[in-house]
């Protein structure tokens, strides 16, 4: 659905009322309300046929996400009411806790992706699901909460230039399914980051940063350990296999010392090994940089072996 600059939207921006600074704190009402404006739209109206006892597919699907949550929140029933609907969009009117907002966002999103959806059927819906997922992203920015639907997951976003840049393409990458290991992992360092397990986080980026290498070896036929080989190797054989060009290796003296410092160090030092008497811990800053990092490497592997003969 199109987003109308209305009078009061632009009267806003011009007394500089729209947040330029992402924040994660608080999902707003009007955000909350919009999304199941989106709901509405994606899904279209439950119905229920009371004489032949049957629903269709938004009851369903509503059943679906109310019975999911409250599986994983250890509960029976999100409300008190008997429609599901009703349940879970009150729930996350209601919800104090960001958290389970952005749990009931992604879940009902996950219910009309088609990059994650086995089920090819028809909702009565009036935009298509990249539509809805695009209004869903255009809000979160316009109302300055820094999360984005990528990939089947809301995903933390520092920095939209970065993410549109870096963040998304190696995204679209990874997703081609012989970098599914690579995929899953670079999606769980986002994960980590989201909930504030920056160690984690770390651990995951270079997994996944090792297991596109892999990938790319093994596409190749180039020969490598599956399981001693760590970055260093990695990085050896790349280069080894001319995957940066000879002629452009002189130009990128430095670049073999960042792909082999950069992440694999910053992980190591920070969350690879014991930590030792004190208990040390990765600051929000320092786990942004390695997703950037990351995400910048891998789109690199990704081009260069697009040109590779």
């Amino acid at each position: 659905m199109k987003i109308y600059e209305i009078f009061s939207k632009r009267q806003k921006r011009n007394r500089s009322e729209i947040p330029d600074v992402s924040q994660y704190e608080a999902i707003p009402l009007e955000l909350r309300v919009q999304v199941i404006h989106i709901w509405r739209d994606m899904f279209g109206e439950i119905e229920y046929n009371y004489l032949s006892e049957t629903c269709n597919y938004a009851y369903e699907i509503y059943v679906f996400i109310h019975e999911k949550l409250c599986r994983e929140y250890g509960i029976f029933t999100l409300g008190k009411e008997n429609d599901p609907y009703k349940n879970v969009g009150n729930f996350m009117l209601n919800t104090e806790e960001t958290e389970k907002v952005i749990d009931v966002i992604e879940l009902s999103f996950r219910c009309i992706d088609p990059e994650v959806l086995d089920d090819t059927r028809l909702f009565l819906s009036n935009i298509s699901p990249d539509k809805a997922i695009n209004e869903l992203n255009n809000r979160f920015r316009e109302h300055g909460v820094g999360y984005q639907y990528e990939s089947g997951q809301i995903i933390k976003v520092d920095s939209q230039f970065v993410h549109s840049e870096a963040v998304k393409p190696a995204l679209s990458f990874l997703s081609d399914p012989i970098y599914k290991g690579a995929n899953e992992e670079f999606l769980n360092a986002h994960e980590h980051y989201r909930k504030r397990r920056y160690k984690e986080c770390l651990n995951d980026c270079l997994k996944a940063f090792e297991s596109c290498l892999k990938a790319i070896c093994t596409k190749r036929g180039w020969n490598y350990d599956e399981k001693r080989d760590a970055a260093k190797n990695l990085i050896q054989i790349a280069f080894d296999n001319e995957l940066i060009p000879t002629y452009l290796q002189s130009h990128f003296s430095a670049l073999k010392s960042i792909l082999e410092s950069g992440l694999p160090t910053v992980r190591n030092r920070e969350s690879g090994h014991g930590q030792g008497p004190e208990v040390t811990s990765v600051p929000d800053y320092l786990a942004a940089y390695v997703l950037h990092l990351t995400a910048s490497n891998i789109l690199l592997l990704a081009k260069a072996d697009e040109e590779l003969k």
